[in-house]
C-alpha cells in the first residue's frame, strides 16, 4: 500500500550532505537525496557537525544527527535499477549513517554559492536569539 498524503514525511525536514561525504560515498550523490549540498568540505568532516548549526544565506539550520540510510540508496536515480550492494556498503563503511538530519531554526533565502558558516554552542544559540530580536 502506498500513501502520498500530506502527513507523509521523512525523519526531519532537511537533509544536508557535503561534497566530501559524497566523494567518500563514491556513487551518484543523488542516491542520498539531499536538499542541500555544502561544498568545500574535507572528507567526512560533516560527521562532527551534529549539535551545531549552519548559517547559510539568510537561514539558520540546526544539525540534529547523522542520517541512518535506508534501501532507497540502492536505487539508481535515472534507471530505478536496484543495487543492494550500495546500501550494504554504506553500512559497512559508514556504520549505516551518511548525511545530516537537519531542521530550520530561522527561515530565509539561500542561494547556490552562499557562504556556509558552522557554529557551535553559544555562537549558534546567540545567532538564533539575535534573529528573534531583529524581527
Amino acid at each position: 500500500m502506498r500513501f502520498d498524503g500530506a502527513e507523509r514525511f521523512d525523519v526531519l525536514p532537511l537533509l544536508v550532505a557535503t561534497d566530501g561525504a559524497i566523494a567518500a560515498f563514491g556513487h551518484d550523490g543523488r542516491r542520498l537525496r539531499p536538499n542541500i549540498v555544502v561544498g568545500g568540505v574535507e572528507g567526512l568532516a560533516e560527521r562532527e557537525w551534529p549539535g551545531g548549526c549552519l548559517r547559510i544565506g539568510e537561514a539558520l539550520i540546526g544539525v540534529q544527527d547523522l542520517r541512518s540510510r535506508c534501501i532507497m540508496t540502492a536505487y539508481d536515480p535515472d534507471t530505478q535499477v536496484r543495487d543492494k550492494d550500495i546500501t550494504r556498503d554504506i553500512y559497512r563503511r559508514f556504520a549505516g549513517k551518511l548525511t545530516l538530519n537537519c531542521f530550520v531554526i530561522e527561515g530565509g533565502n539561500i542561494s547556490v554559492g552562499d557562504a556556509v558558516e558552522l557554529m557551535r554552542g553559544r555562537a549558534c544559540a546567540e545567532s538564533a536569539a539575535a534573529s528573534d530580536f531583529a524581527e
